[in-house]
């Protein structure tokens, strides 16, 4: 026998010999899936990647859900736009919908697998959730996830392709999704009322607490003057889409409007008509409750980006620190004077978009 048809012959045998591995771990696989316990197949399903990749040119990157103690927004963008994608290998999902909110949240289940096309080519996702065994709850704790300290569970995302896409992923396919991922996020969120728990300053992930905002006010139903309605209308879109004009200057990106006076004139149905336009959160601040501006500074780092932030009844909550080291004297005000002084408030209104999007 030549050694042509030696090495032919060996190439043949080699390649049968990974065609039966790569059907017997098929086999494996789908007798796993139907019968085995969750545990065994998360093992299972592990030791098979990792023979595969011994003989592939396949690449695997790993999107931790957090990143030491902050959240990896990467994971977060790829649990967005990974939850609408069905394919013909996906058999679980996971749907949910909290209580009040408008659209149905469409997930993927555990270990399932997706795949994804971008630009021609083909990528592959895997959701993985690792049971954890502690003594101590927290060293697993997700401020996100009441049911954490339970499951002990450390998520992440695996995506494969070919290694000689490395590139493209990097800079170009991942920055896609975090910016898809955004516009859904926007799009389908629902607005949320946020107010402070004075009493705990500490933990900034919980130092807001929200409920949804169904105000139904809006420019349309909104008692204004037609010219000044116009007016807001005009710079409100003018201020969302000059972001890099307030980066070309040097300017914080934010906006900012004091509404004045008496109580049912319709500042707040403004606030929420406002909201609604922009599809921006609200937060709800009371300056009396504050101590230090310390707390201010946590409570103003604790806010997110595209939303507003409302300080109700700044003139009655700014004590000026010279009067009362000086002493002076205060003036008597006639009885009329305080009367109508009691019927009007303000509140100022910002735009908090301090943070790049």
């Amino acid at each position: 026998m030549s050694s042509t048809e030696s090495s032919l012959a060996t190439a043949k045998t080699v390649v049968t010999t990974l065609g039966s591995i790569a059907a017997t771990a098929m086999v494996v696989r789908t007798f796993a899936r139907d019968y085995a316990p969750e545990e065994l197949q998360d093992y299972l399903s592990l030791g098979l990647r990792n023979l595969f990749n011994r003989f592939s040119n396949q690449l695997t990157m790993v999107i931790d859900e957090f990143d030491g103690l902050v959240n990896n927004e990467i994971y977060e963008a790829a649990e967005t736009y990974l939850g609408p994608k069905i394919t013909p290998n996906t058999r679980r999902l996971k749907i949910s919908k909290p209580e009040k909110e408008k659209n149905i949240n469409i997930t993927m289940e555990r270990n399932e697998e997706v795949t994804d096309v971008y630009e021609g080519t083909k990528f592959k996702w895997v959701w993985v959730c690792k049971q954890m065994e502690t003594r101590n709850p927290r060293h697993f704790y997700n401020p996100r996830d009441l049911n954490s300290t339970l499951r002990h569970e450390i998520r992440s995302f695996e995506l494969m392709f070919h290694r000689k896409h490395k590139d493209i992923v990097v800079n170009f396919y991942l920055p896609y999704i975090m910016e898809e991922a955004k516009k859904k996020q926007q799009e389908q969120r629902t607005l949320k009322i946020f107010t402070a728990d004075y009493e705990d300053m500490y933990d900034l992930s919980n130092i807001w607490t929200s409920v949804n905002l169904d105000h139904p006010s809006t420019f349309e139903t909104l008692a204004m003057d037609l010219k000044q309605k116009e007016m807001v209308l005009k710079d409100l879109e003018r201020f969302v889409k000059r972001k890099e004009y307030y980066r070309k200057v040097g300017k914080a990106w934010k906006r900012g409007y004091l509404l004045y006076g008496p109580p049912g004139t319709g500042k707040s149905s403004f606030i929420a008509a406002m909201a609604n336009f922009l599809n921006f959160d609200v937060y709800d601040l009371e300056l009396t409750e504050l101590k230090r501006n310390s707390d201010l500074r946590k409570l103003l780092l604790a806010t997110a980006n595209r939303s507003i932030l409302v300080v109700e009844d700044i003139d009655c909550t700014i004590e000026f620190q010279d009067r009362a080291a000086k002493k002076k004297k205060k003036k008597k005000k006639s009885e009329s004077e305080d009367e109508e002084e009691s019927k009007v408030s303000s509140s100022v209104l910002f735009f908090w978009t301090l943070f790049s999007l």
